[in-house]
């Protein structure tokens, strides 16, 4: 009916393209705000629980690195559960408890959720504890007696003011060893730097219980360098910076080895840092398990906020009036063509109205198809108006006759002889041919025409029909011949066979000239059986080659009824062969001749001897 529809026309297209496009509006918009408020809640939500896990885990590591085992944790556990709502476990390596917020009992959380160990902490709980893995509140023996105390604050004191003399504002900040130091006001003074009026070199002088734990982390770290095969040569003059685990190489080595340092530098400081471990170790508890739960406190429960809930709304109302108007749009494009065929379909049947073909997509299809089955019902509408004008007066012409002829008999005109009754029942057989045939071609349309199959061979075919024909064909001075290429077989119906090709010749006679031929062949091709009625008479016109099989139609208009037929033959041929599952189909040149050809379907040749056909 018409060419493939492009895809980018395609109504089915368009369509899923415009739900695809809400649909990731949609999508996106959801998934954009669900990502900002879920995102900014979490982080929250998580925030405050991380604030909480990390001073739970500051206090502990706090206590683990002031006290010498957790023997009195247990008031330190239940204030922080108290106050946080969580469980909180302290457990050893092989999880036997040494405390528990939760009664006795109860079963630990699956995995740890932290390590409390003061000499190797991976966590910032306190300023500086990430630089050398040391919680900086376990000093052990650097922790300064009282008179030290005082001694080191007083000095703390007079470098203060001599600072301020140089306009410097310093305050002070008391150590966990007790040591009292020297800081910015807003943490902006550089450790290194003392005025050369301050630099009395008193405040940073090791004091007596200093310079023991010094030298106690210098010989263990001897010890470690030696087993490492690194041999200085002399003792490790260590500052007091080696306390906190900020001490600089050069100044523990004291010279600098060519091609050596980066090595010898790691080297020392591992030795540093694992001295250290080992001189706090006896000062701080024992490495534990710490286990934390959700205890009695109701798990955070997302809510979303007034201004939260004022862009879920405004969202998707947004998306809704683009829904809307987009839908709009395509929905009032896709109604007026149909509003239009459905005003054209309410039209009177008479009027034949035709609907504009706008669009290219299955709308315009739809269209172009209403127009072409308007085309066809108006077409068909007027074949039936000629048909029944046609029917009427093949009819009319032998009732006209006949009861003419009886109505003059009656009246005592004419005798009923012989030659009478010959013309009424000449006129009959004409009555009952153009019945019959209207009664075969009613039984095609409506699938009713019995068909009574059998193996059928062609030639045989062709020399029945030949035989009933030639004598007609000899009376008007036309040679009827048959040919056929080998035994071809089909399965149809003989009957009905014979009276397609009885058909095919009695037209090609009547309108051959006395001399002329007419040739009836037979041969296969392919899968099919190819029947040929070719004659030399006057051949049809071009322009009506599309209507030779129509009902009613001769080339002739002239001719009368009774020499130029009914106008059925050709029409009956065509369902016939239809029914056979086959087509008709017809060539014509003018002044030379016609050829109609029926091709149908072809059969195997069956089993067992063939059977004689005598030639004509």
């Amino acid at each position: 009916m018409s060419r493939a529809l492009p895809l980018r026309k395609s109504l089915l297209v368009r369509l899923l393209i415009t739900s695809v496009l809400i649909a990731l509006c949609s999508v996106a918009a959801t998934a954009w705000l669900a990502v900002q408020t879920t995102t900014r809640a979490i982080q929250e939500e998580q925030g405050q629980v991380l604030a909480e896990d990390m001073d739970i885990l500051r206090q502990l590591s706090g206590y683990a690195a002031t006290h010498a085992d957790w023997a009195g944790v247990g008031g330190t556990l239940r204030a922080l559960s108290h106050r946080t709502g969580r469980r909180i476990a302290l457990t050893a390596g092989d999880r036997t408890p040494f405390a528990d917020s939760a009664v006795r009992g109860t079963s630990l959380p699956p995995r740890a959720a932290a390590t409390v160990d003061p000499l190797r902490t991976d966590t910032s709980t306190e300023p500086g504890a990430q630089l050398a893995g040391v919680d900086p509140r376990a000093v052990g023996p650097y922790r300064l007696t009282s008179n030290e105390r005082r001694k080191v604050a007083k000095l703390a004191y007079v470098r203060q003011l001599c600072f301020a003399r140089n306009g410097v504002r310093t305050r002070t900040e008391l150590m966990p060893s007790g040591r009292t130091a020297l800081t910015g006001v807003d943490g902006t003074l550089d450790p290194g730097y003392v005025p050369t009026e301050c630099a009395d070199g008193l405040l940073n002088t090791p004091t007596p219980t200093e310079r023991k734990a010094l030298d106690g982390l210098s010989a263990l770290a001897r010890t470690c360098l030696d087993g490492r095969g690194v041999h200085l040569g002399h003792s490790l003059p260590l500052p007091l910076e080696a306390a906190s685990g900020a001490t600089a190489v050069p100044y523990l080595t004291g010279k600098r080895p060519v091609g050596r340092d980066a090595s010898l530098t790691r080297t020392v400081e591992s030795c540093l840092a694992e001295a250290r471990r080992r001189q706090l170790d006896p000062y701080v508890a024992p490495a534990a398990e710490l286990f934390l739960g959700t205890g009695d406190r109701p798990v955070p429960r997302f809510d979303m906020s007034a201004a939260n809930k004022a862009k879920v709304f405004g969202v998707t109302g947004l998306v809704l009036a683009l829904t809307v108007a987009v839908t709009a749009l395509v929905a009032t494009r896709l109604v007026r063509p149909l509003r239009a065929l459905t005003l054209a379909a309410q039209q009177p049947p008479e009027r034949h109205v035709r609907v504009p073909v706008t669009t290219q997509d299955e709308t315009g299809i739809l269209a172009r198809a209403f127009n072409e089955l308007t085309e066809r019902r108006e077409r068909l509408e007027s074949q039936r108006k000629a048909m029944v004008s046609d029917i009427a007066h093949e009819l009319r012409t032998p009732l006209t006759n006949i009861r003419g002829w009886l109505e003059v008999a009656r009246d005592g005109l004419v005798d009923p002889d012989p030659e009478l009754l010959s013309s009424l029942h000449e006129e009959a057989v004409v009555l009952q041919r153009v019945i019959d045939d209207l009664q075969d071609l009613a039984a095609a349309d409506a699938g009713t025409l019995r068909l009574h199959r059998e193996e059928v061979r062609a030639d045989e075919l062709l020399e029945q029909v030949a035989a009933a024909h030639r004598v007609g064909a000899g009376a008007a001075g036309v040679r009827l011949i048959t040919e056929h290429e080998g035994t071809p077989w089909l399965d149809a119906d003989p009957v009905r066979m014979r009276q397609a090709l009885g058909n095919l010749v009695s037209n090609a006679v009547r309108h051959t000239p006395a001399g002329g031929t007419v040739t009836l062949s037979a041969h296969r091709e392919g899968g099919e059986v190819v029947f040929t009625v070719a004659d030399t008479g006057t051949g049809i016109a071009p322009g009506d080659l599309d209507s030779v099989f129509d009902r009613f139609w001769r080339a002739e208009k002239s001719r009368s009824r009774r020499t130029g037929g009914s106008g059925l033959g050709l029409a009956i041929v065509r369902q016939l062969t239809t029914a056979h599952g086959g087509t008709a189909s017809v060539t014509s040149e003018p002044g030379t001749g016609s050829a109609f050809t029926l091709r149908l379907p072809g059969e195997r040749q069956p089993a067992g001897p063939l059977p004689d056909v005598a030639d004509e």
